[in-house]
């Protein structure tokens, strides 16, 4: 990949495999995931506002935790994570239960 070449702009993509495998543009700030996930914080609270970025973040940390090194290739994380280590990580999709009544 060269240094400035044109990419996509990932408008409404929040899967972190898609962006990195189809070279969308990414904003690298996977520093942070290395840094959230090493913290001595016993909680941590996320709070963004609408179309921020926190799908992608949580999938971002789900491809992390399933160590799945390949999609960090290039990035920030990549020189700073020594064990790359497959958890198990479990996925709730809230946005299937939206439109459901209260019988669903």
């Amino acid at each position: 990949m060269k240094p400035f070449e044109r990419r996509k702009y990932p408008y409404g993509i929040q899967v972190f495999s898609t962006i990195r495998r189809e070279n969308y543009l990414y904003v690298d700030k996977t520093e942070y995931v290395y840094r959230m996930t090493h913290a001595d914080n016993k909680y941590m609270f996320l709070n963004r506002p609408r179309r921020f970025g926190k799908s992608l973040l949580t999938d971002t940390l789900q491809c992390y935790f399933e160590g799945k090194k390949e999609l960090f290739t290039g990035l920030a994380i990549e020189k700073l994570e020594t064990e790359w280590t497959d958890y198990p990580v479990l996925h709730f999709d809230m946005s299937l239960g939206k439109h459901m009544d209260k019988d669903a």
